[in-house]
């Protein structure tokens, strides 16, 4: 058509996608697998086969997968990682102005984890000066609903790679996708298609300030610098309101919708998607950015509302900062077509992140000392010779629960004087790339 919506006028396409010379827009995105089956699912026989480039698929040529062990997908990330490297390379090298990378991988299972720990790991060194956030899945802590019965030793194994060598790690919680699904969208017996949706959700949300930027967090060190003040508590959840998914939309109740009813619902702890109590006990707030969705949005409408959650101190913040919810201002994507005038995304770190982990350990300890399900572990050359890797990821995740717990308390800035440590500088980066179209590259946000 001739005629412009003015609405896509400043819509940076540029920042995730690039023109092929038959001007199709192209993904900046890896594919990964060591196993054809889901690639294939998407590339071969799904509605987006024609989307991706060709080039940027990885299928390990055996096909045979991690079979749900880290340590085969480690030892399988560092077989092929010089075939991989040189697509990141090729990828980057595409881009006008680097900033950073974007991970979408499980923790529980073998390839997400133990090969992304791999690349985290080795591409520390390839790109220092980048940002790299990740999507990451966590696993369901239902045992009924899971398969995975070493999935605590690949967690626990991933969240040492996440904490050391990752910038900002955005939670995504199966067990509270699940119940979202359930309970917000009255689906009985959710679909991976349908939780995969709600994941999508969440990306297009947090990147809608990249992809329509304005004047504030258009850039991925804008939108989490001010979210991660200490380097090693960078884990990060999330919250959506109204949650509407295609299958449903017509279904749900769609009510009038306000700035302050959205920004009071952000922080309801059945909206936020991970398993962890926000309004119970001394957890807090460390910090927290909300994205407002929406076309007609009145700035005065944000400061109102503000000021009404911070009378009826709806939210309770750390004892050693800003206690301050900051506030972003979107457009609706012109592309999509939602029943509601305005929508919320909050980005927040909580220090009810502990809960999460200290569950984790738990079960990773009842597993552990009994050495159950250890002898494929020891086939790998990591393990080989002892288990040591194995204490020493459970000993960063403790001190990464002392850490949240720490922040608790007034005294926080002393924490660790004299030798936590613990930090270890550089990024790293697999799968997504983002361009920031020339606003100039920006040093790792851990850098102290």
């Amino acid at each position: 058509t001739n005629n412009i919506n003015p609405n896509f006028i400043d819509d940076r396409k540029d920042v995730f996608f690039y023109q092929s010379d038959d001007e199709r827009y192209i993904p900046r995105a890896l594919l990964i697998d060591l196993e054809p089956r889901v690639v294939n699912k998407l590339t071969v026989h799904g509605p987006y086969r024609d989307l991706f480039n060709p080039e940027n698929l990885f299928i390990a040529q055996d096909g045979g997968g991690a079979g749900n062990n880290w340590a085969s997908g480690f030892r399988q990330g560092e077989e092929h990682h010089e075939q991989v490297l040189d697509m990141i390379d090729r990828e980057s090298d595409n881009s006008d102005s680097l900033e950073g990378f974007v991970l979408c991988h499980s923790i529980a299972g073998g390839t997400g984890s133990g090969m992304g720990s791999y690349l985290l790991e080795r591409l520390n060194d390839h790109f220092p000066k980048k940002l790299v956030q990740t999507y990451s899945v966590f696993p369901n802590w239902d045992h009924s609903q899971s398969d995975v019965v070493v999935q605590p030793y690949n967690s626990v194994l991933t969240l040492k790679r996440l904490t050391l060598n990752a910038d900002a790690v955005v939670v995504l919680d199966n067990t509270s996708l699940n119940r979202i699904a359930i309970d917000r969208l009255r689906i009985e017996h959710p679909t991976v298609d349908q939780l995969n949706s709600l994941v999508a959700t969440i990306m297009a949300a947090s990147t809608t300030t990249l992809r329509y930027p304005s004047y504030m967090n258009n850039d991925l060190i804008g939108l989490l610098a001010s979210l991660i003040p200490t380097p090693r508590c960078h884990f990060l959840m999330t919250g959506y309101t109204p949650l509407v998914l295609a299958e449903t939309a017509h279904a749900s109740a769609v009510r009038k919708t306000t700035v302050l009813d959205v920004m009071r619902r952000l922080t309801q702890p059945n909206n936020i998607m991970v398993s962890a109590d926000t309004r119970s006990g001394s957890g807090c707030y460390i910090s927290i950015l909300n994205i407002i969705q929406g076309n007609d949005v009145d700035p005065t409408q944000i400061h109102k509302a503000l000021q009404r959650m911070r009378e009826r101190q709806l939210v309770d913040f750390i004892p050693w900062g800003p206690a301050s919810i900051q506030v972003a201002l979107a457009r609706k994507s012109p592309y999509l077509k939602t029943p509601h005038k305005v929508s919320g995304f909050m980005l927040a770190n909580h220090t009810s992140m502990a809960e999460l982990f200290d569950r984790l350990l738990g079960q990773f300890d009842r597993i552990r000392k009994r050495n159950a399900f250890l002898d494929n572990y020891r086939k790998e050359p990591m393990f080989r010779e002892n288990l040591d890797e194995f204490d020493s990821a459970r000993g960063i995740v403790q001190d990464l629960v002392d850490e949240y717990r720490a922040c608790e308390r007034p005294d926080y800035v002393d924490f660790g004087v004299g030798g936590s440590g613990g930090e270890e500088n550089g990024t790293a980066a697999e799968a997504s790339a983002s361009s920031n179209g020339g606003r100039g590259s920006k040093a790792s946000i851990r850098k102290a």
